[in-house]
This record gives structure tokens, sequence and C-alpha cells, in this order.
């Protein structure tokens, strides 16, 4: 928990206890479901909740915006977003569904009000837009953006004056696959935002739907 307050400071109570539940929350249940990695739990609030609030340090999220995680898994990263901006709705969506029931158990647990679950694959939403797609290391750009590019709605921007669009973690060398993309997005290494040897390497991208 401390490090997450080394990068990101003006908690409230509420969100403070619920960011130093979490990994308390998630060692009980991967007892029971085996959602992140074992090995992974010692370095938890590095490799799950800071990776997710990457998006935080460059993307502020408002009142009322409709934000989809897809392929949340355990539920990253839009629990840690939820937690962080709590007047945005979240509406997590994973194809395999007891991954999303711990991301639902946790979320309520930690007595999350602006966080919805789905058991979906995202090319059968219908009927259904989002301000914001957000994603963490689900599938090659070229698939994400082909499964996000109808359900985002453009008009609107967020209130940093950005359009909407899809904002991803990812990681190593993704030349090749940005180039079989056929987008262009922007791209942040997150080491340059957070200095934590685990960034190397990572980075924070963005596609605007205008």
């Amino acid at each position: 928990m401390e490090l997450i307050q080394k990068y990101f400071t003006d908690f409230s109570d509420k969100q403070i206890a619920q960011f130093a539940a979490l990994k308390d929350l998630y060692v009980n249940w991967n007892e029971k479901i085996n959602v992140i990695s074992r090995k992974d739990m010692t370095n938890f609030y590095e490799h799950h909740v800071l990776h997710s609030l990457a998006i935080a340090a460059k993307f502020e999220f408002t009142k009322d915006m409709q934000v989809m995680d897809l392929g949340c898994g355990g539920g990253f990263p839009g629990i840690p977003l939820a937690i962080m901006f709590p007047e945005t709705k979240f509406h997590l969506v994973d194809s395999i569904n007891k991954k999303l029931k711990v991301a639902a158990e946790i979320a309520t647990a930690i007595g999350l009000q602006n966080l919805t679950t789905q058991h979906i694959r995202a090319e059968d939403i219908k009927n259904r837009k989002f301000d914001v797609v957000v994603s963490r290391a689900v599938a090659p750009l070229k698939d994400l953006w082909y499964w996000t590019k109808p359900l985002i709605q453009k008009s609107k921007t967020t209130s940093a004056g950005v359009p909407n669009g899809l904002i991803c973690l990812k990681g190593g060398d993704l030349a090749v696959e940005i180039f079989e993309s056929g987008c262009k997005p922007m791209v942040w290494e997150i080491e340059k935002i957070f200095s934590q040897n685990f960034f190397t390497e990572k980075y924070l991208l963005y596609i605007p739907f205008r």
C-alpha cells in the first residue's frame, strides 16, 4: 500500500482502506480460484495495482463516464481504477466466469458501488456504448481495436480534453504488433511514470476514437 501512496497521495480514508484490503482478499480467493500467479503475490501492489494505475497517471475519468474493462480476469485494471475514480461507472467483462466471480466478490467486499460485471465476450455486447475501453495484456492490439471500436461512443471527450478511445497496458517489443494493427497509438513507457524496475519494457497505449 505504501508503494501506491508513493505515486498517488490524494486519497480519501475510504479509498485507502479499499486499496489496503485488496491483497488479503486476493490471497484468500486465490486459494480457491487461481486468478493471479502465486509468485506474484509478494509483489501484488506493484505488479497488479500500481500497474493498473498507470492509466490513472495519464487519464482522468470523471463523473458518470462509462468505462469498460475488456478481459478483466480477476479485476485488473478495473478494480483499482474503480477505487481511484469512485464517480466513474466501470463495467468489467470477461469470457471466463470463475475469474469474473472473484472480481465481483472483491468489489462487493470493499464496497465498490460504481462497478458491474458481465460474463460475455466483447463481440457479443449489443446496444451499449462506452466512453473508454481499458484492457491489460488481453490480446494483440489489432484484435483489441477490432473488438472495442464498435463499443466506443465518439460524442464525448474526457475531462482532459482527449477523445474517447481504447487505453491498454502491454509489454515487450510492440513494433510489429502496432504495425499489424494499422493503428497509430500514443505510447508511454511506464518506467518513466513509475521508477520501478518491474516496469521496464511495459507500456501504456492509447488509441483515440474520433
